[in-house]
């Protein structure tokens, strides 16, 4: 008995291990603990199930983080334990959501071997209502039309002079202007978006 139960347990292992099969996928973000105190932290590993970070600060276990990362987007978890480097969370959302998050993070783990250009890195979708409202740090407001918008910023259409790096919200998203082009602007997003609000029913 003892031995068939021991043959039961090492056939299930493998099959845990891949289900969360970790990905060393670098990437750079910010997190946010229960005191609203947000820092800068770099990922470890990834899987569809949880983040090992490198952090200055470590979030004690139970502790629910919000860690925004470049590429993801927003992720939500609790902390399970500490670690050397920082500490390690699972992550909570929506089945729809961990398919989206499951799907950008095979991509980002083999995207060096399948030599994918680096304008690539970010789906770009074209939104079915373009217009939003642009607020400039003086508080004033214009209209722009969205050209295009990815997780990590905006095109929009204006004729303002707008300066680069300066602050904006366009809509209820912050941002800052980094690039000006012929007849608009590129934004980058203060805080990437989560990516299963990126469709083009999105309004900024």
């Amino acid at each position: 008995m003892l031995s068939a139960l021991n043959t039961s347990r090492t056939a299930i292992r493998p099959v845990e291990r891949r289900r969360h099969q970790r990905m060393k996928v670098v990437l750079l973000g910010r997190y946010m603990l229960p005191n609203r105190m947000e820092y800068p932290c770099q990922t470890i590993d990834i899987s569809p199930g949880g983040l090992h970070l490198t952090a200055p600060v470590k979030a004690a276990p139970g502790e629910r983080v919000i860690v925004y990362l470049e590429h993801l987007g927003r992720i939500e978890g609790v902390a399970v334990r500490t670690t050397m480097e920082g500490f390690a969370m699972t992550i909570t959302a929506t089945s729809r959501k961990r398919e989206k998050f499951t799907a950008q993070l095979t991509w980002l783990a083999n995207r060096d071997e399948l030599g994918l250009p680096e304008d690539r890195r970010h789906e770009r979708i074209v939104p079915r209502n373009p217009r939003a409202i642009l607020t400039l740090e003086d508080g004033s407001e214009h209209v722009v039309r969205i050209i295009d918008i990815s997780l990590s910023g905006t095109a929009f259409s204006s004729d303002q002079d707008l300066p680069l790096n300066g602050a904006v919200k366009i809509g209820g998203t912050s941002a800052k202007i980094v690039r000006r082009f012929d007849g608009g602007y590129a934004a980058e997003f203060r805080f990437p978006l989560s990516a299963d609000v990126l469709d083009e029913n999105l309004e900024l």
